[in-house]
């Protein structure tokens, strides 16, 4: 396994063994599969990743918010190599076994709201974003599903539908699903409605309501789906009370309130949940990503009276809550709480905004610093009295951050945010060399 404490960059990126693979890779694989780096990977391990020509890079994507413990952790991968010789797949739906019932156990006790809930478990996020809607719709009769700009919820037809950016996520696959509709962002840096917080009277969040006296009928909606912090939409953070005042008109108007908690989930925004900073109690939430540290898993939780109503068979699957993936998620709830990863994010969070805001002080080009916890953003502009969005920036520093062993990604609805998902395990000293990285690499494209 890696050796190396920080990054070390033998050849130039890409190497001549990624060259080879990248033209397999372009004749092989499908076009619309996309990838951030040319960096193919050889083993990876805590905050670090080594390619298969040696070089060693500090990952400040973690996956894309998936490998919140890091990888390759010890106990995880002795939990995963214990159940695998035990028992792989089966089907839930066949013959049942343990590691589905615990898991289903402690993300009920785990999830904000103090009623009965019950769990399904299934593949992947975007996966429990249709489920989710499925249940919904049986539940309230109503066919109705609200989400907000900016929103990113998938990539199958529903949770395309829900979502904002239509390159490349939605480019050529219309028609999208019906009785849908999309309500304000918060996204406070770009207000539509010309206002600054708190003296906004969260305009964005009061537009719902004014849409349910005319435009909308309330007995039409099913759910309203939102993001606790909108991820791909740029790390989006909702001022406070705007996610409580949607509830709120949501529950006077019998709409259930979902929670994509996919991104957001496990810690990584100081809470193990980023509903809990909100003061809010989601009727359903949907969960994956670091859920199972890499193992393809996700969640539904959610009311019982709500779980409850589908009849049988109707949902699940044939790999839905696969063994190894369930005992895989149980031994990261432990290792959050045991290791205080939520602490560790809080402090993470805190050392990234910090050098950040040094360098909006000297880089006019930095317009917003944003994030909950680990999970931070930095929006590029051209100028502060525009706000023009300078997506040409980001290409040039997670290229140049990546040939320093860097590992950088993008977000944003105009592409000109800058994301951080460093795993909560990394260093002080690996995260001060990504953010050493980052200043350099920024001062080399502004030359």
């Amino acid at each position: 396994m890696i050796l190396e404490k920080n990054a070390k960059i033998t050849t130039a990126i890409p190497g001549p063994k990624s060259k080879e693979l990248l033209e397999k890779r372009l004749k092989y694989v499908a076009r619309g599969v996309s990838y951030s780096t040319e960096v193919f990977v050889d083993e990876a391990k805590g905050a670090l990743i080594k390619d298969i020509d040696g070089n060693v890079f500090v990952d400040f994507a973690a996956g894309i918010g998936v490998q919140n413990v890091g990888h390759c952790d010890e106990e995880i991968v002795e939990t995963i190599k214990s159940q695998v010789e035990k028992n792989i797949h089966t089907s839930f739906n066949v013959a049942m076994y343990e590691p589905y019932i615990n898991l289903a156990e402690k993300l009920v006790a785990a999830t904000p709201g103090d009623y009965d809930k019950k769990a399904l478990l299934i593949n992947s996020g975007t996966e429990a974003v249709e489920n989710a809607v499925k249940i919904a719709r049986k539940y309230t009769g109503k066919p109705m599903i609200l989400s907000l700009e900016n929103a990113f919820h998938g990539r199958t037809y529903m949770s395309m539908t829900l979502t904002s950016k239509v390159k490349p996520y939605k480019y050529g696959f219309a028609p999208y699903n019906s009785d849908t509709h999309k309500i304000p962002s918060p996204y406070c840096y770009r207000c539509q409605f010309g206002k600054k917080h708190p003296g906004c009277n969260l305009e964005c969040a009061q537009k719902l309501e004014d849409l349910l006296k005319g435009e909308l009928s309330a007995d039409m909606i099913a759910a309203l789906v939102v993001e606790p912090v909108q991820g791909e939409g740029g790390f989006i953070v909702p001022p406070k009370g705007y996610l409580k005042r949607l509830q709120k008109i949501c529950n006077d108007n019998n709409i259930l309130f979902i929670v994509d908690e996919i991104q957001a989930g496990f810690a990584r925004t100081g809470t193990l949940f980023a509903s809990e900073q909100y003061d809010i109690e989601p009727d359903m939430m949907t969960m994956s990503k670091s859920l199972a540290a890499g193992m393809p898993l996700a969640a539904v939780v959610g009311k019982e009276e709500i779980m409850e109503n589908p009849i049988v068979g109707s949902i699940g699957g044939t790999f839905s809550g696969n063994p190894v993936a369930c005992a895989a998620a149980i031994k990261v709830l432990e290792k959050i709480e045991k290791e205080k990863l939520t602490e560790r994010a809080n402090a993470i969070g805190e050392k990234i905004k910090s050098r950040l805001s040094e360098m909006q002080k000297k880089y006019p080009v930095i317009g917003d610093i944003r994030g909950l916890g680990a999970m931070c953003a930095v929006e590029f502009i051209t100028d502060p009295e525009s706000k023009e969005p300078n997506k040409e920036i980001i290409g040039k520093i997670t290229k140049e951050s990546l040939q320093e062993g860097v590992i950088f990604i993008s977000a944003g609805i105009y592409g000109n945010v800058l994301r951080f998902l460093p795993p909560l395990v990394m260093t002080d000293e690996q995260l001060e060399y990504g953010l050493d990285v980052l200043e350099k690499s920024l001062e080399k494209a502004l030359s």
